[in-house]
């Protein structure tokens, strides 16, 4: 039996880990002024991500599971990763290790080495039978919550905010100061801060990401014990049969959310 993974722990410290090895920009998600701003309403991996953390570390496990599938939608390879975790384990949803694998499979699309190591495991814990399904399932998740469908949508999410923000035409100058109107008459925000092209450029965006997930921290645990999960997997590319992406799939539901999660406005515990 496979040992309880870390992939909880990784998600919530791999990104200011990553954010602190570079002095700029900062991680959006540490910083409440760009959360406040409204830039999670056009970074919907991020915000479902930190929704589903915080409702995995209160031990609301559907709701968890479900903030994940739509972080998911929009092509988040660490949100995919724990919907397989939760699959794996049974948390928030019925216990299915062929689904698991299915969607380990797609979180490991990108090739990052943490997430190939998990789904090899998962593979060499598979029945025939399991196998056989997951191989069979696996191509309808491809289809809806691959890269193939899943980042033209998301890219249309970051042309569409940076359209709608005031002073987004100018482009990222220094000099230029985007109001954000809020209940108390709004505020001012620098641009070049809020508009910093790694969060806005699609192809900056990707890479930005890469260089955070290539070699996440994931590990193994069992009675305080960790278990490095090897480097490089004997098999890096996917077992699933390609299919036609499904842009214009509906996005999966999830429970009713606040603009901004909780968790991002107040500091951890010290």
């Amino acid at each position: 039996m496979l040992k309880r993974t870390l992939l909880p722990i990784l998600l919530a410290l791999a990104l200011p880990a990553a954010a602190a090895e570079r002095a700029a920009p900062p991680d959006p998600t540490q910083d409440p002024l760009l959360i406040t701003a409204g830039f999670l309403t056009h970074h919907p991996d991020m915000k479902y991500r930190l929704l589903g953390m915080e409702a995995y570390r209160e031990q609301r496990y559907e709701d968890a599971f479900r903030y994940f599938r739509r972080a998911s939608f929009y092509a988040d390879k660490p949100s995919q990763g724990m919907v397989a975790e939760m699959y794996w384990n049974g948390e928030g949803v019925a216990q299915d290790r062929a689904l698991a694998y299915a969607w380990m499979d797609l979180a490991a699309e990108r090739g990052y080495a943490g997430f190939l190591g998990l789904r090899e495991r998962y593979w060499n814990a598979l029945s025939a039978e399991e196998r056989e399904r997951a191989l069979r399932e696996g191509q309808a998740i491809y289809a809806r919550f691959g890269d193939a469908a899943a980042k033209p949508r998301y890219e249309f999410q970051l042309r569409d905010g940076r359209r709608k923000m005031t002073g987004s035409r100018t482009g990222f100058n220094r000099g230029v100061q985007i109001h954000i109107p809020g209940p108390a008459g709004g505020q001012s925000i620098e641009g070049s801060k809020y508009y910093d092209e790694r969060y806005w450029d699609a192809e900056k965006y990707w890479a930005w990401h890469d260089q955070i997930w290539a070699k996440p921290r994931i590990g193994r645990v069992e009675v305080g014990e960790i278990e490095t999960l090897p480097a490089a997997p004997p098999q890096s590319d996917s077992r699933i049969p390609a299919v036609r992406p499904q842009i214009d799939a509906p996005e999966p539901d999830a429970p009713e959310a606040p603009a901004v999660p909780a968790s991002a406005l107040t500091p951890p515990p010290g």
